[in-house]
């Protein structure tokens, strides 16, 4: 297998040319990419359509496919479908369908999975069937917006601990969108603001719709610092937006990257995509 890398953006990200993600691939064969994964933080293959088989073999690659959160259509497997069809019937779901409402949430920059108690090493977004136009994912790096942060701020936030909240995040959208047992199921947990990536050192801010207050912080105080940092992290020359094609796939680092979803004609066009969230083997072994 000869592979290489062609960047994507140039502060990070990189599409992986000469690796078919939809075929078994080595240990060794995997090494090369997980380097490309811990230097770019995205990664994009393009190929034939996946099968869930197929992704499962490829997330496990990264680590320990995480069990998806009831909300979702596919709640309780190791899938999280990003998509606008029913697939109970086949159709479209109509606008004020509690499953749109739901998937408007992921049009907020957000880290999957930030708001469990593990977190999550990274994310597989592989396409199904995307629509002709729209529905692009954007995504950016919080580690290239930490290294362009003051070092008077650097030092500022470095010991901080953020609670990260499912249900504050929801209820930015809509307070219906989770019932009480999907809020008590995912309760609020901490995590370092600042993240560093074991490998190679680089640090990184967890940060996002889920990233609720600083830990000891007060509510107002939190969300001045908290909406600054996205606010840095999120200008338009830093966003990588990515037009879908069928068959592409998308990995991306959790801990440095946030994205989120566009708009697209969602009543009019079909939209499936799946999601695997993964957490990193040595984390799972230390819990």
């Amino acid at each position: 297998m000869s592979l290489e890398v062609r960047p994507l953006h140039d502060l990070f990200g990189a599409e992986v040319v000469g690796v078919d993600a939809t075929r078994p691939i080595t240990a060794e064969e995997f090494a090369p990419i997980m380097d490309a994964f811990d230097t770019y933080s995205v990664l994009l293959f393009r190929g034939p359509v996946m099968t869930d088989t197929q992704q499962i073999a490829l997330s496990e690659h990264f680590g320990v496919v995480q069990v998806a959160f009831k909300a979702n259509q596919t709640g309780g497997s190791m899938f999280s479908r990003q998509s606008n069809i029913n697939f109970e019937t086949n159709e479209i779901f109509p606008a004020d369908n509690h499953r749109m409402t739901f998937l408007k949430a992921n049009m907020l920059w957000h880290s999957d999975s930030s708001y469990m108690d593990c977190g999550s090493l990274c994310s597989i977004l592989a396409s199904r069937e995307v629509p002709p136009s729209g529905g692009n994912t954007e995504v950016v790096s919080t580690r290239a917006a930490y290294e362009r942060l003051p070092h008077d701020l650097k030092n500022r936030i470095e010991d901080l601990t953020v609670l990260h909240s499912l249900s504050y995040a929801r209820d930015k959208m809509d307070m219906s969108i989770l019932t009480d047992e999907q809020r008590d199921a995912a309760p609020p947990v901490k995590h370092p603001l600042v993240q560093v990536n074991p490998a190679n050192g680089k640090k990184s801010i967890l940060i996002g719709a889920h990233a609720a207050f600083i830990d000891g912080w007060s509510e107002e105080d939190s969300r001045d610092l908290l909406d600054e940092l996205v606010e840095r992290s999120t200008p338009q020359e830093s966003i990588y937006s990515h037009a879908w094609q069928n068959g592409d796939a998308i990995v991306w680092d959790n801990r440095c990257i946030l994205h989120r979803a566009t708009p697209f004609e969602s009543t009019k066009y079909r939209r499936h995509l799946e999601r695997t969230t993964i957490t990193d083997r040595s984390w799972v072994a230390a819990a």
